[in-house]
């Protein structure tokens, strides 16, 4: 027998589906259900690594996180990466299969693939008492609905209910829930049960009249009214304005344990990717993370970042283009901390060949690292574990850029001279004992003052954070009722709203 389901969808692209459902998964878990969470298709450039080396998008990991299970590539099936404005990597079960054109792949190969992901959608409900889905973007998208797989579409392929988020904080929240349900056919407005506001600020009283005339103009009910909190936004898809406002950076309010702050700042390069390693930071007292693209924003820099991007030679004429390079090299030469991550790391070496990302052949690096690397066909995808700085280290890697190392002192996969580090492993900062290590090598290099705390428990913080989303559902959300809905489904009778979708 098949467990229980919800698809969380919201009016709008960042309306709050990823943190809502890792809520409503940190809720049922700590109420002894075993529960999953899934993403038929993501666009994500924030990607990891699962235990059998499978590439999905990193709000899965996230929210297997929050229901305490590893995360697989069922939970994923599909993940679409961003090339350019027009083409993306189409990511099939955690393995890479090719490029495609926007105009491609919703052309004919995305409906091919709702059986596979109405399969593994499948395959975890036979596994877990519950599988909370999330959608994308908006289930009223109505010139893709014939090809859709993460909306509409897999809430009617598995007969799943429906939840409508909305982000009041933008304005126009009553509007967006009524137009939702009114743009879809009468056989998808059966499966959309109702709403759930998130993020409202003040006093819930003023808002229950709307709520019920909302109700009496759909027939659907309201399943909360999430009050507006800071720091929620875990790991969540793309944008560099989501990892601005994200998780760690925003709920530690420590004094330094030092005497000195330690700045950091982010090379905000294009098509960024795992933006979140730096969250690691920035959860340390007295650390100041910021992302920066001019170089002049590097001069009272104690540390740079160069993140990881899905284009690394368009990242390295970015730096160009903007100065940036020269800055680089400056401070590498000064002998002053620059840490490079996977893209990151490729674009401080000696040059690159590629063939297969952006088929340029070969490019000339910054030159601060004696590394070469040839783009592989073959995405290298593993967990890596090691030491460092007399710490040990976990991590993963994502990449199809193959380094080959001919100096300097070894560094986790990577190398170091002087103060410049390189290595393709994400994640590696949130190890605690590697960062605190890392960071005093950083200050005593920058001349500052700065003393790691002691006790910074990265995995405690995240965990803290996911208990918050936890209590948001189970304080402000009417609970009962939802579990009705992920155990039954949609109500019965649901009224039809015109106008519907258009023939």
């Amino acid at each position: 027998m098949s467990g229980g389901g919800l698809l969380v969808a919201g009016t709008t692209s960042d309306a709050g589906k990823s943190v809502v459902t890792a809520g409503i998964c940190r809720w049922l878990v700590r109420q002894g259900v075993k529960v999953a969470p899934f993403k038929a298709q993501n666009m994500s450039l924030n990607s990891f690594v699962t235990r059998e080396g499978a590439e999905i998008g990193r709000a899965q990991a996230m929210q297997a996180q929050a229901c305490r299970v590893e995360p697989t590539a069922l939970m994923n099936p599909v993940l679409l990466k961003p090339g350019g404005e027009r083409s993306s990597q189409v990511v099939l079960l955690g393995r890479p299969v090719g490029e495609m054109s926007a105009r491609g792949y919703h052309g004919g190969r995305q409906q091919r693939l709702l059986g596979t992901v109405l399969d593994c959608l499948e395959q975890l409900r036979g596994t877990y008492d519950a599988v909370i889905c999330e959608g994308a973007g908006s289930p009223a998208e109505i010139n893709l609905r014939r090809t859709d797989i993460v909306n509409m579409g897999i809430a009617r392929g598995a007969g799943l209910p429906v939840l409508v988020v909305g982000d009041i904080d933008r304005g126009g929240v009553f509007a967006s829930f009524f137009g939702t349900v009114a743009l879809l056919s009468p056989e998808d407005q059966e499966l959309v049960a109702g709403f759930l506001v998130n993020k409202f600020r003040g006093d819930v009283s003023l808002l229950e009249p709307g709520l019920d005339m909302l109700h009496g103009l759909t027939g659907r009910r309201t399943y909360g009214v999430l009050p507006f909190r800071h720091g929620l936004g875990i790991d969540e898809e793309d944008g560099l304005r989501v990892s601005l406002r994200g998780t760690v950076r925003e709920s530690v309010v420590a004094a330094p344990v030092g005497e000195d702050v330690l700045r950091v700042a982010v090379c905000a390069v294009p098509l960024m990717s795992n933006f979140t390693d730096v969250d690691a930071l920035a959860a340390e007292p007295g650390v100041v993370v910021r992302f920066v693209d001019r170089p002049e924003e590097l001069a009272d820099a104690d540390l740079v970042v160069v993140p990881g991007t899905r284009g690394t030679v368009r990242a390295l004429e970015w730096l160009r283009e903007r100065g940036l390079a020269d800055a680089l090299r400056r401070r590498a030469a000064e002998g002053r901390p620059v840490l490079g991550i996977c893209g990151g790391f490729q674009v401080l070496g000696e040059h690159i060949e590629d063939d297969v990302e952006s088929r340029r052949g070969r490019v000339d690096g910054l030159g601060v690292l004696p590394v070469r690397v040839r783009f592989a066909d073959e995405k290298t995808l593993t967990r890596p574990v090691g030491r460092a700085l007399g710490e040990p280290v976990e991590g993963y890697e994502i990449h199809h850029g193959v380094a080959d190392v001919l100096g300097g002192e070894p560094f986790l996969d990577g190398c170091r001279v002087g103060q410049t580090w390189g290595t393709h492993w994400h994640g590696s900062l949130e190890s605690d004992g590697f960062r605190r290590a890392f960071l005093r090598e950083v200050a005593r290099a920058a001349g500052r003052r700065f003393v790691p705390a002691p006790d910074t428990s990265f995995a405690a913080l995240r965990e803290e954070q996911l208990d918050r989303l936890g209590d948001l559902i189970e304080q402000h959300a009417d609970t009962d009722a939802l579990w009705r809905l992920i155990e039954s489904g949609a109500p019965q009778g649901l009224p039809f709203i015109p106008p519907g979708a258009p023939a």
